[in-house]
């Protein structure tokens, strides 16, 4: 009788998402300071070389975790467009703000926020694959809005989706208030009035 060969696929996928859990899991329990390869490995039930063929430092394993959980292919499907802009906006920024209390998500992206600062490479990998694709579809969104005439001609659009994505973040992770419905509620409000088209 006629026995499978192991498929090294299906191995190789299992050893990685175990991985990846066990990263997303312990950089919650420990922190990034104290995450570490041999940790990762401990917990996934790997060796830590398997770790290591796979990426070179416990940054780039806690990036492709956090990417491979996270809705990046979200953000290709671009904002809801109910023909009422600022009710659009601020929808989407009510569900970020729940997304960012949840621990399980607050402590990666927090994690690697912090590591890419101290990390060029990294930082870049973090906002092309994480922060761009969300600036992306708020610039998409606005555009579709400058075209109905919502938004003056000329605002530039990615400065326009930078007022309302970069002081939310600031206030996230440098924890100078609390991130509120009533906070993004208003960051729409006070944007919308600086770049909707003027009274002739």
């Amino acid at each position: 009788m006629d026995r499978k060969a192991p498929d090294a696929a299906r191995r190789s996928e299992r050893s990685r998402r175990a991985i990846f859990d066990a990263a997303l899991s312990l950089v919650g329990e420990v922190g990034y300071q104290r995450l570490t390869i041999e940790g990762i490995a401990g917990r996934a039930g790997v060796g830590k070389q398997t770790i290591y063929r796979w990426w070179p430092s416990k940054a780039d394993v806690l990036l492709d975790a956090f990417t491979a959980e996270a809705d990046v292919e979200g953000h290709a499907t671009g904002l809801p467009d109910t023909g009422d802009l600022a009710a659009d906006l601020k929808a989407v920024l009510r569900a970020t703000v729940d997304e960012f209390r949840d621990p399980a998500f607050q402590a990666p992206y927090r994690a690697l926020a912090v590591a890419g600062a101290a990390d060029e490479q990294l930082s870049a990998r973090f906002v092309e694959r994480l922060l761009e694709p969300g600036v992306r579809a708020y610039v998409e969104r606005l555009r579709v809005a400058q075209e109905a005439g919502e938004i003056a001609a000329g605002v530039d659009l990615r400065i326009a989706a930078e007022m309302v994505l970069s002081p939310f973040s600031q206030r996230w992770l440098m924890r100078t208030g609390e991130l509120t419905y009533a906070f993004t509620d208003s960051l729409v409000d006070t944007a919308l009035a600086g770049i909707r088209p003027r009274p002739s």
